[in-house]
């Protein structure tokens, strides 16, 4: 069974309240119970961590290389833009790492910083960027 760490960065949290124009009304809680009915039907296990300060992120990403974790799957939110040290520890722990974004961001004009170290970033389909990501990571670590 993989075992897999989702990372909701900065704002997420707020998701369903925070601008529904762009990112919808599902609550944090509601894609939370999406994303791990998702992982449970693909036997995967899944811990989620939200984080709006990028050291408790990077924190949370050693602590989870240190037990062995799988892979991260991960939309920075805040910290794409400016994630610089978020990248780094991306680098250090060397886990394939799958970046997902609800929205297009290239079309926001937001460029991640983050998106170099990813073995794949999927972004602009709302929800769905998360199960499809969730399927990605699962392909790469399954080679």
């Amino acid at each position: 069974m993989a075992n897999i760490l989702l990372v909701q960065g900065a704002n997420m949290v707020w998701l369903g309240k925070r601008e529904p124009e762009l990112y919808g009304t599902t609550t944090a809680d509601e894609l939370d119970t999406i994303v791990r009915e998702r992982a449970t039907a693909l036997g995967v296990e899944l811990d989620i961590f939200y984080a709006n300060i990028e050291g408790e992120a990077i924190s949370r990403i050693y602590q989870a290389a240190k037990d062995g974790i799988d892979g991260i799957l991960m939309n920075p939110a805040g910290f794409t833009y400016a994630g610089y040290a978020l990248r780094d520890c991306i680098r250090a722990v060397s886990l394939p790492y799958v970046e997902i974004h609800m929205t297009n961001i290239e079309r926001r004009g937001t460029r991640s910083v983050l998106a170099p170290t990813a073995n794949g970033v999927i972004y602009g389909l709302g929800i769905s960027s998360y199960l499809r990501g969730l399927d990605a990571l699962l392909d790469i670590i399954e080679g």
